[in-house]
């Protein structure tokens, strides 16, 4: 595999609670689990870096105990941090509920990881062959976000960014999208997500309409829960990519596992429907434990694969 991924997204804790189910407007429920663990962009990291590529954590990060949890975590999958910690502010949360039905809901409090100065930017050195990952939050309004579209405007060729807009993105300028999208080479995001984006065109109608909008040569992912996902290039048909059956008990981090394991693939050198049935079997296998960053390593990768038929590479 040759290539790394420089991640400028945020990392944040997440604070997991199952719940039954959430509780009505002035309501209470109790949770019958709950974890601290890193995420937010941790489980992108995670996926790739268990995917077999190298990974450096390039955001902002802070200096309390939740600033702690999420650098602890970046060494246990081998990922160092390409900033220091900010002295004077911690690492944001969130709070996700998880409920009977295995789906998931955030509520976010933000902290330093907001914070990515340009300077820091100009820090860091990806080459050709290298990827770029960022995601919708550090796009909403703001001089950091201003910032961060300066400076992926300005990298090299031969060094492919990678966008997840997140549900964030109606909330997004039009402008800064439009910004972002002239220089995605990989645009992966929700079916919801991308029908925000297309005025509600389904997903393969979605994946087409976007095609055209990012770099030419870029490739764009229209995840579909269990159903897979789409892919598209500028030119040509989208292709459904069917998912795989499985008995899902928690939904959460099964989009980040897809787009962290899309990505390892595409920087082994699989052409983006091979990519695309590997990173269907990472999320699946995702789903079936508990947890956001719940991706499996490349080894039970083939083997779930292996059983269903298909060849390492994805095909069947």
């Amino acid at each position: 595999m040759t290539g790394r991924l420089l991640h400028v997204g945020p990392v944040i804790v997440d604070v997991v609670m199952t719940v039954d189910a959430l509780p009505l407007a002035g309501e209470g429920v109790l949770a019958s689990s709950a974890r601290t663990l890193a995420g937010g962009g941790f489980n992108v990291i995670a996926a790739a870096a268990r995917a077999g590529m190298e990974v450096v954590y390039a955001g902002a990060h802070g200096s309390g105990p939740n600033g702690d949890v999420a650098r602890a975590a970046l060494r246990s999958e081998g990922v160092e941090a390409a900033h220091p910690p900010r002295p004077d502010a911690d690492t944001g949360f969130c709070v996700a509920l998880v409920d009977g039905d295995a789906e998931r809901t955030f509520v976010t409090r933000l902290g330093a990881e907001t914070d990515l100065s340009l300077t820091e930017l100009r820090t860091l050195r990806p080459g050709p062959g290298d990827f770029v990952y960022t995601v919708g939050y550090s796009l909403l309004p703001g001089p950091r976000a201003d910032e961060l579209l300066t400076w992926v405007g300005g990298l090299p060729d031969g060094v492919r960014l990678v966008l997840d807009p997140a549900p964030v993105v109606g909330d997004l300028p039009e402008r800064s999208l439009d910004l972002a999208l002239d220089r995605v080479d990989l645009l992966s995001l929700s079916a919801a997500e991308a029908a925000t984006m297309t005025e509600g065109a389904g997903p393969e109608k979605a994946a087409a309409l976007l095609a055209d909008r990012v770099r030419p040569g870029g490739v764009v992912v229209v995840r579909d829960s269990a159903h897979g996902c789409v892919v598209a290039e500028a030119g040509g048909p989208p292709r459904r990519v069917p998912g795989f059956p499985v008995r899902a008990v928690d939904t959460n981090g099964a989009g980040d596992a897809h787009v962290g394991v899309f990505t390892a693939a595409l920087a082994a050198g699989l052409a983006p429907v091979a990519a695309a049935r590997r990173a269907n079997a990472a999320s699946a296998l995702s789903v079936t434990r508990r947890g956001p960053a719940t991706c499996p390593t490349g080894e039970e990768t083939d083997a779930f694969l292996a059983e269903n038929g298909d060849g390492p590479n994805g095909s069947p």
